[in-house]
């Protein structure tokens, strides 16, 4: 797309008077939505963590196109892409790695045992995310193991009524999405459907993309005792230049497949909640170092992942207790790996005690987990909070986290790089305090955090750059930081406007360790500012500025601006969205530059 283009988009943010935006959820409302990715429900509100909740209405006037742009305007998630339109992407939270951030659709747990480069490949389409809970800190004894720095929550829509939407986006670089979403309601179901797939020819050579995605939700038995699925598929192939070299004449390809089916119910008495689950997660990924010669370098892996759990939350005069067990089997084939199976069991236990008319707050709790090849591991931790106001809150809490390697991790060798076998699982103990403001129109928190860790895994060469990449357990590491967010909601002309932004700090100590001899370790966010202007002055459109800035550790430095409008008319829907408006030249992952300036212009229609 010329740079015409681009400043056209732009300009139209401040001329269009066609379109009305979609409510924003008011600070006061959202203080009301119930955590549901722990045992214990607890408001928004009275929660003693740091979280961070992404709307369905956040989302839409975010200028995004798939959860990664989303999470990358959340300040201490570290997003780095190596493709576009959802091709492939790592999530970092609070400078910890790819591994230890863990991703749940509905309370799932969509970790995967071969490798944490696929967490991604589960993100779902945009239409059918009600929010996005981002939990960050300790939060293995909630979760589990894979949860060492944080955990992302997507929780999806549970019902559209009765309406059919139809989108159709193209734009720069020859993008072309499209979609369906259908929402059904009848006596006794509730059905939500989507189908989308988006297309592109690349903005540099061999970064084309054709990547689908399939969702149905749906709800049984609503009348009796409700039976809640959700299934999901989703299908990347994409060219991968540069991903894992610098070779241009490999030209690298990739393609990978994630799939979820699960089974939720909920049994319910005036003091007991019990809601049992079970599950099958499903992911294949497939890589040619050279996409025109398949024979030359094939990595193929298959995981799958059968888990069976059930949570529970019992409440007395004492306060309210949680529970639960999780129970899963792994299984992976794979050319490079060899064959590998792993059982895992995890009992949870915590009780939330209330204290001073209910002021205080104090939630012990300890997660212990049994892995048929690292044994027996526990986690434990304690939340702690106080309600100086109605509005205010003070915080703090302190945990144990472990996270055992992956199987690229123990096995993975190809030329460059080497697993090890005789890896330590890693471990950390992390402190936060904090303090929130919520009020109806101001939604403020501010935490300082520590980690302490020993045996972190990164795949280093020990002494010249000659030597292959292997993979190691770093000495010890320290990571502390600090975190503001603030998002401030005001009328003009009886129409809402929201003024959001967010800064991370964050200091690594990594010892006795060479930059140019780490592959992950010491490329993580130093300085991380994000902004988001949402405004809608007219009665029919809206618009929204989204500025971010980011300073890793190594140096480099950017500055990344997108935008988009919103157009209405009835039943019709117009958008414009323009990425890196100002052609920043930046990378965020490994050799991989991304986009320049461009455009995506699209069309929805809602049926009724």
């Amino acid at each position: 797309m010329t740079n015409k283009y681009i400043h056209l988009a732009f300009i139209m943010l401040f001329i269009s008077q066609i379109n009305a935006q979609e409510q924003t959820i008011k600070t006061d409302s959202l203080n009301e939505v119930i955590i549901t990715s722990t045992r214990i429900d607890l408001p928004f509100k009275d929660n003693s963590r740091t979280i961070n909740i992404m709307t369905s209405a956040d989302i839409k006037s975010s200028a995004a196109v798939t959860i990664s742009d989303v999470l990358q305007q959340i300040a201490g998630v570290d997003i780095r892409r190596r493709g576009t339109g959802g091709s492939q992407a790592d999530l970092f939270i609070r400078g910890g790695g790819f591994d230890q951030t863990l991703l749940l659709i509905d309370g799932i747990k969509m970790d995967d045992a071969q490798t944490g480069h696929h967490t991604l490949n589960a993100a779902l389409p945009l239409e059918v995310i009600e929010r996005i809970e981002v939990i960050k800190g300790p939060a293995a004894r909630v979760f589990g193991q894979n949860a060492f720095t944080g955990a992302i929550n997507i929780v999806t829509k549970s019902s559209l009524d009765n309406a059919v939407s139809a989108n159709l986006e193209t734009g720069s670089f020859g993008q072309l999405n499209g979609s369906v979403t259908v929402g059904n309601e009848l006596e006794n179901s509730t059905h939500i459907l989507h189908i989308g797939k988006m297309t592109s020819e690349g903005y540099r050579n061999n970064s084309d993309y054709d990547n689908s995605n399939y969702v149905l939700k749906s709800v049984f038995n609503k009348k009796d005792q409700p039976i809640e699925m959700i299934a999901t598929f989703s299908e990347r192939k994409f060219g991968a230049e540069n991903f894992y070299t610098t070779n241009p004449a490999y030209n690298e390809y990739e393609e990978t497949q994630n799939s979820l089916i699960a089974f939720t119910t909920k049994f319910q008495s005036e003091k007991l909640k019990i809601q049992p689950r079970i599950y099958w997660k499903r992911n294949q990924d497939m890589f040619l170092l050279k996409r025109f010669e398949p024979a030359f370098f094939r990595n193929f892996h298959l995981s799958n992942k059968i888990g069976a759990e059930a949570n529970a939350a019992y409440t007395s005069k004492l306060g309210i207790t949680g529970f639960g067990i999780d129970l899963s089997k792994t299984y992976l084939r794979s050319n490079n790996l060899g064959n590998h199976n792993r059982f895992m069991a995890t009992a949870f236990l915590e009780h939330r005690f209330q204290f001073i008319d209910n002021r205080l707050d104090i939630t012990p709790g300890v997660a212990v987990t049994y892995f048929s090849d690292f044994k027996f591991n526990g986690f434990p931790g304690l939340d702690v909070g106080f309600d100086i106001t109605n509005n205010l809150k003070a915080y703090g809490n302190i945990g144990f986290t472990y996270r055992i390697p992956t199987y690229t991790d123990l096995y993975y060798s190809d030329p460059r790089t080497n697993g090890n076998e005789n890896l330590e699982p890693e471990e950390a103990f992390a402190q936060e305090i904090g303090v929130k403001y919520n009020s109806q129109s101001i939604r403020a928190s501010l935490s300082v955090f520590n980690r302490d860790a020993k045996n972190l895994i990164d795949f280093i060469r020990p002494n010249t750059i000659e030597e292959i990449f292997t993979a190691t357990n770093i000495a010890e590491v320290n990571t502390k930081g600090l975190e503001i967010d603030v998002a401030y909601n005001f009328e003009i002309n009886s129409f809402n406007q929201t003024l959001a932004f967010g800064y991370a700090y964050l200091e690594d100590d990594i010892l006795e360790q060479n930059e140019e001899l780490s592959r992950y370790a010491l490329n993580t966010l130093k300085h991380h500012y994000t902004t988001r202007l949402s405004t809608q002055l007219l009665k029919n459109v809206s618009q929204s500025i989204i500025y971010k800035y980011a300073e890793r550790t190594t140096g480099q430095t950017y500055n990344v601006w997108d935008a988009s409008i919103i157009m209405k008319l009835n039943q019709m829907e117009l958008s414009v969205t323009a990425s890196n408006i100002f052609d920043a030249d930046y990378i965020e992952s490994g050799f991989t530059p991304m986009p320049p300036s461009n455009v995506l212009f699209g069309l929805r229609y809602k049926f009724k």
